[in-house]
């Protein structure tokens, strides 16, 4: 399984980083593909070394103005021209899709991908992996608007939440 996951690029504390590394090992292990933004910096270089340790392969969509920390040791690098045109490579590539901890770029890449799943511009599994917490406000959000009746399909059918990483790869086995 092609699996993307959209997460910071940023140096972080523990509570985000083993998750992500929990998860990392699952993709591996699994024999299953990480596509990923193509860093190898912060939380997206994590992963990576995760997953390649453990037996997964790497396809990496970096972007013009962010190639010079890209991965060298990428199974496959492609170099977007801008941020859309690497969003819409990613969800290509990918046969499920995971978001992990990350700053504003990652909560644009969830949004639009919700947005385009809620149009049925695609029908593929999306998690929300909800390390430490860190998504419970959005998770009550879209609570929210889903009983309030701003969403066309029910919050369930949009997108699910995991608490950790076995549960999130659960989910995608199962429904992909």
């Amino acid at each position: 399984m092609n699996i993307c996951v959209f997460l910071s690029a940023a140096d972080l504390d523990e509570r985000y980083t083993a998750p992500a590394r929990e998860f990392a090992e699952l993709i591996g292990r699994g024999g299953h593909t990480l596509v990923w933004g193509g860093s190898d910096v912060g939380l997206m270089k994590v992963v990576a070394d995760g997953v390649q340790e453990s037996g997964g392969r790497l396809v990496g969509v970096s972007v013009e103005f962010l190639r010079s920390k890209a991965r060298d040791t990428a199974d496959e690098m492609v170099t977007a021209v801008d941020l859309a045109e690497r969003k819409a490579e990613l969800l290509r590539r990918a046969d499920a899709i995971v978001i992990m901890v990350g700053g504003t770029g990652t909560l644009d890449e969830a949004t639009e991908i919700l947005e385009l799943k809620k149009h049925g511009l695609h029908a593929k599994p999306v998690v929300l992996l909800n390390s430490a917490g860190f998504y419970d406000g959005l998770r009550e959000q879209l609570h929210r608007m889903d009983a309030e009746g701003f969403l066309p399909l029910p919050l369930a059918d949009l997108v699910a939440f995991a608490d950790t990483g076995e549960e999130a790869m659960t989910y995608l086995t199962e429904n992909v």
